[in-house]
């Protein structure tokens, strides 16, 4: 089987964001995270972070979606 599922850290957005570091699919894929009735965007950087999990790669909080209702 063939996973392609890594690690990234979580730089930037809402400071009370309870996971900084998550699973992405893919390298360079922008990551949404559902938060508070919206979902918080990061993008890949080309910076990395040594983690408790080894080094990871950086993606940077850009944008805030809300979610309608």
């Amino acid at each position: 089987m063939n996973d392609d599922t890594t690690k990234a850290v979580l730089e930037g957005g809402p400071a009370d964001l309870p996971e900084r570091v998550v699973s992405v699919t893919g390298p360079g894929a922008d990551v949404k995270i559902q938060f508070r009735g919206g979902y918080e965007h990061f993008r890949a950087t080309t910076r990395h972070q040594a983690t408790a999990e080894g080094t990871l790669p950086v993606y940077e909080w850009w944008e805030r979606t809300e979610l309608p209702g």
